[in-house]
């Protein structure tokens, strides 16, 4: 049987639910079939992790910085607190069960703060240095950026090279990374890209959006979606 995955949603004040279609197609095309999670289980996301074989967490709104003991900052964008609440009771279910786990871009972020890890709120103000573009000004599907994938990572094994191409639409970024957690892509100006978890079996996070370069044909951004759902399918 394909593999049931839960995507979580995008929430409009708590009235309308969103998600790109790239995400369902390209869990459809890994062979899987695609769950759409709207809000309100947050007294029973373990229900919900027992039922399905799998969480994509999606891209959206910024996180909550409350999530990780910070303040807001100025250039703190959008927040969903509902969504922030859902999401990470959910994954916690997930990783409880060690059911597999993909984060894309906020997913990413979510996964981070799960773990006790915190963000940069943004990444333009608060990083030292300079930082390369991050918010394109091209095309979903559009490949912008580098990212060096580390030597002996799942993503490595995955891709089968160390570096990949990468589209990019973020202002936020993962500043340290939660317990668990180790950093397995960064861009050139030393931005972490993804991470993967040490303890558990598939827990991947990349700050890209891989769904909108698969649909495009982009072979790296299949391997990992067939990775996944292919890793959901032994869960």
């Amino acid at each position: 049987m394909k593999p049931f995955i839960g995507i979580t949603c995008h929430n409009d004040l708590d009235y309308l639910h969103m998600l790109n279609n790239a995400y369902i197609q390209s869990i459809l095309d890994a062979g899987g079939t695609p769950v759409l999670l709207p809000l309100g289980e947050e007294t029973d996301t373990g229900s919900v992790a027992d039922r399905l074989d799998g969480l994509l967490l999606s891209g959206g709104f910024d996180v909550d910085p409350h999530f990780y003991g910070e303040e807001p900052h100025k250039d703190l964008g959008e927040i969903s607190p509902g969504r922030d609440t859902y999401e990470l009771s959910l994954l916690q279910a997930f990783l409880q069960m060690d059911k597999p786990v993909l984060g894309i871009c906020r997913g990413h972020q979510v996964l981070n703060v799960a773990q006790g890890g915190t963000l940069y709120q943004d990444i333009y103000d608060q990083i030292d240095g300079p930082v390369q573009q991050h918010a394109q000004r091209a095309r979903r599907e559009h490949l912008s950026h580098k990212v060096s994938v580390a030597e002996g990572s799942r993503l490595a094994d995955i891709f089968g090279t160390d570096t990949i191409q990468v589209n990019s639409f973020h202002h936020q970024g993962v500043k340290s990374p939660g317990d668990s957690l180790e950093v397995t892509g960064t861009a050139d100006d030393g931005v972490i890209e993804a991470i993967e978890s040490k303890d558990h079996t598939f827990v991947i996070g990349v700050q890209w959006h891989p769904e909108n370069t698969a649909c495009a044909g982009d072979i790296h951004s299949k391997k990992l979606f067939s990775a996944f759902v292919g890793a959901c399918g032994k869960s």
